[in-house]
């Protein structure tokens, strides 16, 4: 059979592989550019659903990874100042079932405020990164992240 491809934008690849990883739940705050993950996510079958703020939505992927189920917590980058408590927090306890973040930055401010690197949070909590550089890699490094070869340690993605 051969190999189907299709167009997707960044934000559409990290909900298919999350959805190809068994993702169990979506967490996280509307604003673009995250917005569309978890849209899309929903819109795929998977399960998807809005905190009231970023660092509500980071705790409830980790309540979920504890629990055992697989999980993502997506923001904007600026949505990571305000998780960053339990961010940092969660790469010394660990996440049972997996956990990724996925922090949108948004270079040249297409639809921010500022500009911020994220990049600069995983060196900070040395903690893992994953920084696709395309919607291949965006799918690709979800997986990836979520079968990260330590299943006990916290995953943290940029997309």
């Amino acid at each position: 059979m051969a190999e189907q491809r299709i167009i997707l934008s960044g934000d559409e690849a990290v909900a298919h592989g999350a959805r190809a990883a068994g993702i169990t739940l979506g967490t996280g705050y509307p604003g673009t550019p995250s917005t569309e993950i978890l849209e899309h996510l929903s819109s795929i079958g998977g399960n998807a659903q809005w905190a009231p703020n970023e660092k509500v939505a980071l705790e409830v992927a980790a309540g979920v990874s504890f629990g055992g189920g697989r999980t993502m917590a997506t923001m904007k980058h600026v949505g990571l100042n305000v998780a960053a408590d339990p961010l940092f927090t969660l790469t010394y306890i660990g996440a049972t079932g997996g956990l990724i973040v996925v922090s949108a930055d948004d270079p040249g401010m297409a639809s921010s405020q500022n500009e911020q690197d994220n990049r600069l949070y995983a060196a900070a909590a040395h903690m893992p990164m994953f920084e696709p550089s395309d919607s291949q890699e965006a799918y690709d490094f979800t997986i990836k992240a979520l079968n990260f070869p330590n299943s006990s340690k916290f995953r943290f993605s940029s997309v």
